[in-house]
């Protein structure tokens, strides 16, 4: 079973989408089912993970929505406000929906002090107890500070969105190297294969650009604890979804196919603990 670990959905909206700037207007589109579905088909991904992109309890009720609506989306990763002192009621109300299967905040536009706050570590201490995992959008200066936050947390699952964004338009591999082989020392934290063209240049990145980042994140983490993960439709900055997704394929063709059936499918459904 192939399943891409991260992609999103919106109705485009400029207020609630304010991320979305200029030089990313092919993205100030409706992205919906309805236009993944073929690429799945077309890629052989039997589903998908759908990760939040507006910070907004709304979207993820949305979200869920849809999952019920489309069977390929196996598993909803949502947005709440973990440091609201109601959490725990609302991940209870959100949670009676069976393909929430997960949390994620937009740490990367946070003070980088962020995760040690401790309404925030309170917020992530309710989530074990709904079975919902944490997905860390950082970018690479911030992976001390995830490393902190996992070791707190050893009974908690993490999954890291993106390789920690490394610097790969500029080639750039220490320190980003050397925390992410931190980070792996945790067995509760796993790692996406995913959001590296956008880390790229947008126009003329090659697989080669990639390969040094997807072997460091290989050999920390290890296939059983590696997804791939398109980020579609953000991939579409810098490639079409098969693209995308075939870099990675193609770069782990030589592993056994044990572990290439991890990588592609197995660890996102085991993680994420999808039906």
């Amino acid at each position: 079973m192939k399943i891409d670990s991260h992609q999103h959905f919106w109705k485009y909206d400029p207020v609630e989408y304010a991320w979305i700037d200029e030089s990313m207007s092919v993205l100030k589109e409706d992205y919906l089912p309805d236009r993944l579905a073929p690429l799945l088909r077309t890629t052989g991904f039997d589903g998908t993970v759908a990760v939040q992109a507006s910070t907004t309890v709304s979207e993820t009720r949305y979200y869920l929505e849809l999952a019920q609506a489309h069977a390929f989306i196996r598993g909803v990763v949502g947005w709440v406000n973990l440091c609201a002192s109601d959490v725990p009621a609302i991940l209870a109300d959100l949670s009676a929906q069976p393909k929430l299967v997960g949390i994620r905040h937009v740490l990367q536009s946070e003070p980088d002090d962020f995760m040690a706050r401790a309404d925030f570590r309170r917020g992530i201490g309710s989530l074990a107890q709904f079975g919902l995992s944490y997905d860390i959008l950082i970018f690479a200066r911030q992976l001390p500070a995830a490393i902190d936050l996992a070791r707190a947390f050893p009974e908690q699952r993490f999954v890291l969105d993106h390789l920690g964004k490394p610097a790969i338009r500029l080639a750039a591999l220490e320190p980003w190297r050397r925390h992410i082989r931190q980070l792996a020392e945790l067995p509760n934290v796993y790692c996406k294969l995913s959001g590296m063209v956008t880390e790229a240049h947008w126009r003329r990145w090659t697989p080669d650009d990639l390969a040094p980042y997807l072997e460091v994140a290989l050999e920390s983490f290890g296939p059983r604890r590696c997804m791939i993960g398109s980020d579609w439709p953000v991939c579409t900055l810098a490639g079409d979804y098969a693209r995308v997704t075939d870099v990675v394929s193609a770069y782990i063709s030589r592993l056994s196919l044990e572990d290439q059936s991890a990588i592609l499918g197995g660890t996102a459904a085991s993680f994420y603990r999808l039906a």
